[in-house]
């Protein structure tokens, strides 16, 4: 990527009144590429259960829904105590042994990681109204485990995605977005992991922010067009994949549609008025 190509993109992504071409978007979405090989390790056998209640706890008392059907944080109501236990649960989480865990009891472990890490750095810079207000948000080391220091973007695509190969990884990891597929109310869990992530699917699928149809244009999250190929080779397969979670009358508005018209995203914060 030249100089230019690359400044060109960084430009238009950070302004957010440009439209910049999704293929430009795209280019500068990190690749799904395996961090270190130990983190693809797991115990098929294992019976150990990670310990998610705290942050289900936190979730239950600071996550609401929205009228528009959107989860958001009461990130100004956080008080001291429980900011205290989120920073425990983190710490918890940093000390366990990830490769000796079963996978499904892996993928709720990265996941959750993700989402209360997210929380806790929306926390550690109050009044931001958008998570790209913060400093490289996504590049910030913000756990160590197995004796490394991670970020979001290593958690998400140096071991998330390439690890566990599933699309569904997108409507779980939760960056702080209006955009973003919500925040559930309550932790995932190895052996529930499954329900909840094509819970989670439905959910996003099924609301604006995730799929419209009007005039028979069909415009989706961004998040179909920056990880395109995590859902199918090409738009039809993308749309392929949203009618496999539509309901009934989204997925008649999607019969015969071949392509995406256009991407939207809402960068705002998800904190609740």
């Amino acid at each position: 990527m030249t100089k230019l190509f690359l400044a060109a993109t960084v430009l238009a992504l950070a302004t957010p009144a440009a439209a910049a071409p999704m293929w430009i978007e795209r280019q500068a979405v990190p690749k799904a590429r395996l961090i270190d090989p130990a983190f693809a390790e797991s115990a098929a056998e294992a019976s150990a259960i990670v310990d998610h209640a705290p942050w289900t706890g936190f979730l239950e008392i600071y996550v609401v829904a929205g009228a528009d059907g959107i989860n958001r944080v009461r990130y100004a109501a956080v008080n001291a105590d429980d900011r205290a236990a989120l920073g425990a649960y983190v710490a918890s989480l940093e000390a366990t042994d990830v490769g000796s865990l079963a996978t499904g009891e892996q993928r709720a472990f990265w996941i959750n990681l993700y989402n209360a890490a997210t929380v806790r750095l929306i926390l550690d810079n109050p009044g931001v109204v958008s998570i790209r207000d913060i400093e490289k948000p996504w590049d910030q080391k913000i756990a160590t485990v197995e004796g490394r220091a991670l970020s979001l973007n290593e958690i998400e695509h140096g071991i998330v995605r390439p690890v566990f190969n599933d699309p569904r990884t997108h409507y779980a990891l939760n960056c702080a977005s209006i955009g973003c597929p919500g925040l559930l109310r309550q932790a995932y869990q190895g052996k529930a992991i499954d329900g909840q992530l094509d819970m989670a699917a439905r959910a996003f699928v099924n609301h604006p922010r995730g799929v419209t149809v009007e005039n028979g244009r069909v415009t989706a999250s961004k998040i179909y067009g920056w990880f395109a190929g995590d859902f199918g080779a090409d738009d039809a397969g993308v749309l392929d994949h949203i009618r496999g979670y539509a309901a009934a009358d989204l997925a008649a508005a999607l019969h015969g549609a071949k392509k995406i018209d256009d991407y939207s995203y809402d960068w705002s914060l998800n904190a609740a008025p």
